[in-house]
């Protein structure tokens, strides 16, 4: 890499400790049409067998032309909310984690309150791009530990709007979808044991959209050449999820209190399955299963912790007292870790 993160030490002012709530349900979403390998690929000049062996992603999922982010993350909310057996009315708080907004103003949350009809709640965004969800979760958390009632957290991304079609390097990974949480106080359900949040800003160009934003507003020429889409360097990500974040998760799991070989599960952000699979390998944690949904669904950008921690809940993978980390990772370059007892 050009640029070297400094290395995580362990400092324990960096870490959020158990936040004393816990998640009483979850919910997924992601739309009707499949978007194969081979109709991704054709623009981009490559092929199923090449997509397949690069990200072990073998088709994703796009929204309608009528469907934006507030959508998906609509859909995912209710799913939430009824697993959690509350109503909109019972909400204290919407956080959204996106970096896909509707807009760029109002807050996708917003939009989000509307359709559920939670008048009252408050309701914001958060964009740590990929780590979203986990940074979302530790906000809401002092939210209703001071105003009581329920949090509904959503990730949710629609990355097929800002892909350019001829880019091998990031069309073939991302779909889009949402994923949600509803976190209480209350005494039952799994308990969020502990969390930490991470930005690198020195990295903060490996993962762009240059045009659009008071940097660089959008002209005619800067959408001419491109500005408008998602740029990645990809090895440079990779060689940071690879090299640097096994030893943030050990740092973590130690201010835990937990050893790796306690863990019985990850719940990792759906970034690449060959970039997993080459993180995995550092993690010494022999007996924890990693959860993917990436193969059909692909890289939901923060969407992709909560539709993969729903998936693995409503199929009942997880068993009372086991211990579920989630970590995220994405643009910044931010991370985000929790674990999760399970009840």
């Amino acid at each position: 890499m050009t640029q070297t993160p400094t290395t995580y030490t362990g400092v324990p002012d960096r870490i959020a400790p158990s936040i004393d709530v816990r998640i009483l349900g979850t919910g997924g979403y992601v739309p009707d049409r499949i978007v194969t390998n081979d109709e991704v690929g054709t623009p981009a000049e490559v092929d199923d067998e090449w997509i397949t062996r690069k990200t072990a992603i073998r088709e994703r999922r796009w929204a309608a032309p009528d469907q934006a982010t507030s959508d998906l993350a609509t859909a995912a909310a209710h799913a939430a909310m009824q697993s959690a057996g509350i109503t909109p009315a019972q909400l204290s708080v919407i956080a959204v984690a996106t970096s896909t907004p509707d807009r760029p103003q109002p807050p996708t949350a917003a939009y989000v309150q509307r359709n559920l009809g939670a008048s009252g709640t408050a309701a914001f965004d958060v964009n740590a791009v990929c780590s979203g969800t986990v940074f979302a979760l530790s906000a809401v958390g002092s939210v209703i530990l001071r105003r009581g009632g329920y949090a509904l957290v959503i990730g949710a991304d629609t990355y097929s709007r800002i892909l350019n079609p001829t880019d091998r390097r990031t069309v073939v990974l991302f779909g889009d979808g949402a994923g949600a949480m509803v976190l209480g106080t209350t005494p039952h359900g799994p308990l969020v044991r502990h969390v930490a949040l991470h930005t690198f800003g020195d990295l903060s160009h490996l993962i762009e959209v240059p045009a659009g934003g008071s940097r660089t507003p959008l002209t005619h020429n800067n959408l001419d050449t491109g500005q408008q889409y998602f740029t990645m360097n990809g090895r440079e990500v990779r060689s940071f999820v690879v090299e640097q974040l096994p030893q943030l998760i050990k740092e973590f799991l130690h201010e835990a209190g937990v050893e790796p070989t306690d863990i019985h599960h990850i719940i990792p952000h759906q970034a690449n399955g060959v970039m997993l699979d080459s993180m995995t390998q550092d993690l010494a944690m022999p007996n924890a299963t990693m959860h993917r949904t990436l193969t059909h669904y692909g890289n939901t950008g923060a969407a992709s912790i909560p539709i993969t921690l729903d998936t693995a809940a409503r199929t009942g993978a997880f068993q009372p007292g086991q211990l579920i980390l989630l970590a995220g990772f994405g643009g910044g370059m931010a991370t985000s870790f929790a674990l999760i007892e399970w009840h």
